[in-house]
């Protein structure tokens, strides 16, 4: 039985048993390259196009500063931001003493997030250009890790393991009920179902969640291995 892939809703191969061949599995290997390949140009686009260039941090990451990253982690340590794009994020954190790595596909809007923090002075950020799937999580790695507006279920064990003992993740995103006003993502796959992102991460501490249902629908959580 030969060794082929199939490739996940969000665009990751995996290996499985197939009878298929070899050159089935190239085939799809090629078509995930092309999936991400066309990921990265549309990112790219968009932030030459100016169309995701705030550098104003999401409120809930400035909440859930002031009542849960600060008073555990006063002195700052190290963080990790999931696609982060121009790294709004990264900034705020590494503006108070933190040390983050930001990785995002698109090189154009890792450049921009370059060009903010040496225009800051900011020297805590280290850049990392890749698809999530290829980057490398690593265990026990970061003592924060927040995800902000990006769904990739495959992620959730990593993003687990990726937290030091007593270490936060901060996950934000859009819900099911966001389809109803019409923006957000095209595709249902990038929505959350009821709770989802709750159960996701229930053998964890959970120290705030919300689902939201006025103006938009997003999922909002805070917690801690």
């Amino acid at each position: 039985m030969r060794v082929v892939g199939v490739i996940s809703p969000r665009g990751r191969l995996r290996r499985t048993p197939s009878p298929l061949r070899e050159s089935e599995y190239r085939k799809l290997r090629t078509t995930f390259n092309t999936m991400s390949e066309d990921e990265r140009t549309s990112w790219n686009r968009r932030y030459r196009e100016k169309s995701h260039l705030s550098l104003a941090p999401d409120p809930f990451l400035v909440q859930t500063y002031d009542e849960f990253i600060h008073p555990l982690f006063p002195r700052g340590r190290e963080a990790l931001d999931v696609a982060g794009g121009v790294g709004r994020h990264a900034l705020f954190l590494a503006q108070r003493g933190w040390r983050v790595t930001l990785n995002d596909i698109s090189e154009v809007g890792i450049d921009q997030a370059k060009a903010a923090a040496d225009k800051r002075g900011l020297r805590g950020i280290e850049y990392v250009v890749c698809d999530t799937s290829e980057f490398n999580f690593g265990r026990a790695r970061y003592d924060l890790v927040f995800v902000f507006f990006y769904l990739e279920r495959s992620l959730f064990p990593k993003l687990r393991k990726a937290l030091r003992p007593g270490g936060l993740l901060v996950y934000k995103t859009y819900t099911h009920e966001h389809r109803k006003y019409g923006r957000g993502p095209a595709h249902p796959m990038y929505f959350l179902k009821d709770n989802e992102l709750l159960h996701a991460f229930g053998d964890m501490r959970v120290l705030f969640y919300r689902e939201t249902v006025k103006e938009r629908g997003v999922a909002e959580l805070v917690a801690r291995r």
